[in-house]
């Protein structure tokens, strides 16, 4: 087996195991190694998935701090030559926000604790970025203030944040919450010039993505995201009461449903298309991969400390440098 590449990856199982450990049982005791025609089941480090293989498929079973955890099947995701249209993420990869936002958090749980100052521990960055903000206020909620509700929760998140919002995009905000990252301007520039489509796909709920975008746009001269990206998708609005909401807080990244819905309904892109994302997370890049696409890494996230690296395609430490493979210049 070590010596035979898995479906859905493109490595062997030896060359996988300083990423991924091999477990007994998975899927929260659904899989067992030996058993019903599971012939391996690895586990990468930040243990938020397991993989399931089979002779001749490989499942991915993604785990929850809901309580609502899926099942789906990886599939092989090759790239080749240019591609047809890039998909790519906000927060991290696009603009670095994820200090703002995380920084949110720890707002969060300083008046859940009813404290006036509290810091995250370095080990629990992959845990609150990346995610859902009910996943990430959840796992605060398991750690740290117990006696909290994701509800009780999510009203002081959501308050912080629009206050927060409100005051940036006045000019009296938090400075540097939102910079482009290097080189994002002529990536996207040189992309479209190409005939190549672009989608942009966050987990992060519209009210808090869109000005996020927009402050972006505004530095660097932009106009409106809408006359570069051919689609933005969302995880939607909040769900509070006497509001409309969607099911983006249960079926976010790692889930696959943004980017199949940026490519499928967003750019309206047939199967065989070269569609490829970028990310810098290691649950953006499974929400890649998950939805049948090459996914490829930009570093400075957490894809290597969660050990997903072994789903990437390829990986950069900056858009320039990935610049000349999607626009058909380089090849891997």
């Amino acid at each position: 087996m070590s010596e035979k590449r898995l479906p859905g990856f493109s490595k062997r199982l030896s060359d996988l195991l300083p990423d991924f450990s091999r477990e007994e049982a998975g899927g929260d005791g659904l899989f067992r190694r030996g058993r019903d025609g599971v012939l391996d089941i690895l586990t990468p480090r930040d243990r938020k998935s397991d993989f399931i293989v089979f002779e001749d498929k490989t499942l991915c079973y993604v785990k929850s701090a809901m309580g609502y955890p899926a099942i789906y099947p990886l599939r092989e995701a090759e790239f080749t030559g240019s591609a047809d249209a890039v998909l790519m993420d906000l927060d991290g990869t696009s603009v670095h926000s994820e200090p703002f936002w995380i920084w949110i958090i720890e707002q969060t749980v300083s008046r859940l604790k009813r404290q006036t100052f509290f810091r995250f521990e370095a080990e629990d960055e992959p845990h609150v970025s990346g995610h859902s903000v009910s996943e990430h206020l959840q796992y605060c909620i398991s750690k740290y203030c117990p006696e909290a509700t994701v509800e009780e929760a999510r009203r002081h998140y959501f308050e912080i944040t629009q206050y927060e919002m409100n005051e940036i995009m006045q000019g009296r905000g938090k400075r540097d919450a939102f910079v482009p990252a290097p080189g994002l301007k002529e990536f996207l520039l040189t992309l479209k010039s190409n005939g190549i489509k672009l989608g942009l796909v966050t987990s992060g709920l519209y009210e808090k993505a869109w000005p996020e975008l927009v402050s972006a746009f505004r530095t660097l001269n932009l106009g409106h995201p809408f006359d570069v990206y051919d689609a933005v998708i969302t995880a939607g609005q909040s769900l509070r009461p006497g509001q409309a909401g969607t099911l983006g807080e249960l079926a976010p990244k790692p889930h696959p449903w943004l980017y199949a819905e940026t490519a499928k309904v967003g750019l309206g892109l047939e199967p065989g298309s070269r569609v490829v994302g970028i990310e810098d997370s290691s649950a953006g890049v499974l929400s890649i991969r998950l939805a049948g696409f090459p996914a490829f890494g930009i570093s400075g996230g957490n894809i290597t400390r969660s050990g997903i690296r072994p789903l990437l395609a390829g990986e950069f430490s900056s858009l320039d440098e990935l610049l000349p493979l999607l626009s058909g210049r380089k090849r891997i």
